[in-house]
């Protein structure tokens, strides 16, 4: 992701760092004139991805650093978050909707993902996300 249009930022593996991120995000989204719902999902998608790469990607090593580059235009949001861990497989990660994982107080998260956002895709590493909310005029023509 190299294109100039992209903002970004890099933050050490803390919380309040990530907060900053998101709201400085969803701030821009709002000033575009996102809807209501499609800021609730953006800022829902970036906590649990932001805490995701801090927690289980940087195992919240403070001197590992989560990378944010984002771009936020009239028709779509593209936020790329990565951080410097070992990955992990997606495709691993157990459905908590079923009914032996429905009781554990986390895994939700790219479910969560998944459902708010139009796009959520994974490098093949597993360190890397990318995620991506049109337009809600837009989603129905161009979600997958």
């Amino acid at each position: 992701m190299t294109c100039p249009y992209y903002q970004d930022i890099t933050i050490p593996s803390r919380y309040p760092h990530a907060k900053a991120v998101e709201d400085r995000i969803v701030l821009e989204a709002q000033q575009t004139g996102y809807d209501e719902e499609s800021i609730f999902a953006l800022r829902l998608s970036l906590e649990e991805s932001l805490t995701n790469a801090i927690r289980h990607g940087n195992a919240s090593d403070a001197s590992k650093h989560v990378s944010v580059k984002y771009r936020i235009t009239q028709d779509r949001i593209d936020v790329v978050i990565s951080d410097e861990g070992s990955g992990f497989d997606p495709c691993s990660i157990p459905d908590p909707t079923q009914p032996e994982f429905l009781s554990r107080p986390s895994g939700r998260g790219i479910l969560l993902m998944r459902a708010y956002m139009n796009e959520v895709t994974f490098n093949s590493k597993g360190n890397r996300v990318h995620l991506v909310k049109f337009r809600n005029h837009q989603a129905g023509s161009q979600a997958s």
